[in-house]
């Protein structure tokens, strides 16, 4: 169920922007182009509000497909976590003369080799979407470059790379868009080798007691600037969450849960089908 939305009042600068989409098509867009298609004037939508936590005894989110992975070696949380959903205000145009001290280069020397050293990870997901709808689901990690997200009903969506393209499946209307994996903001995340501070344009880093957050930046001529904030766990180190701003400046957050870090994965899921389903390109 979408969340309500309020008319902007008079003189509000929203207007005029693209309305922002919602659950996995949000999700599914902006990771596929770091776009999203204006579908109609925007009205003023309300900060998402982090949901309620689970309550002991209350069931949680079905755990990653045992027939697909082996050797499981779950880390973290095992229940659905609730996505901290970063301060709007934040989306600022970066200082292009921006320096960094010691204790933030340091905060960001962490994240790097712990990303470096993934090369398996599935588990679960919740996400929220820019008007605060949430969905749930899978996902499964295989560097370099594949990755696959299944949504859980009633959504039709899953997004499959095979490394070198991305591909975004609604199995309802049996259709699917592929997208050159270079164009997707988490091709760091799947880069078998990765040193942000020097593959990446790092504009913001920051650090307390319970998070390291890493917010990488990305201008396209033909796109606009979108950006990736990446947040592990300050004590554990893991990756705890990453949040993807479109051109419009609308976020979409990922918390993820039930991490599988040795888990033998079938090929198969990073397949795409050419067969079955109509293609469009979208190079």
């Amino acid at each position: 169920m979408s969340r309500h939305v309020a008319h902007p009042p008079a003189g509000d600068p929203s207007i005029g922007r693209p309305r922002p989409r919602s659950g996995a098509v949000s999700l599914a867009v902006v990771l596929a182009a770091a776009l999203l298609i204006p579908s109609a004037l925007a009205q003023a939508i309300p900060m998402p509000r982090p949901a309620p936590k689970v309550r002991d005894g209350a069931q949680a989110a079905k755990p990653v497909d045992s027939v697909r992975t082996a050797g499981p070696q779950i880390t973290g949380t095992t229940r659905p976590p609730d996505p901290i959903i970063p301060d709007r205000r934040r989306n600022v145009p970066a200082n292009i003369f921006a320096t960094f001290s010691a204790d933030q280069k340091a905060a960001a020397a962490r994240v790097s080799p712990y990303l470096s050293s993934l090369q398996t990870l599935a588990g679960n997901f919740v996400q929220v979407g820019p008007d605060g709808s949430r969905s749930t689901g899978q996902f499964y990690i295989q560097k370099p470059g594949k990755v696959r997200f299944e949504y859980d009903p009633p959504s039709p969506i899953a997004m499959i790379s095979d490394g070198s393209s991305l591909a975004v499946r609604d199995t309802k209307l049996a259709t699917q868009d592929i997208y050159p994996l270079s164009q997707t903001p988490l091709r760091y995340l799947l880069s078998d080798r990765i040193d942000l501070m020097k593959d990446t344009n790092v504009v913001a880093v920051t650090s307390d007691d319970l998070y390291i957050s890493v917010t990488i930046e990305e201008k396209q001529a033909m796109v606009g600037t979108s950006r990736l904030m990446l947040m592990l766990g300050a004590k554990d180190g893991q990756l705890k969450q990453w949040t993807v701003t479109d051109p419009q400046g609308y976020d979409t957050t990922v918390a993820i849960y039930n991490l599988n870090t040795t888990a033998k994965l079938d090929p198969g899921l990073f397949k795409i089908d050419f067969s079955n389903y109509p293609t469009t390109s979208n190079n």
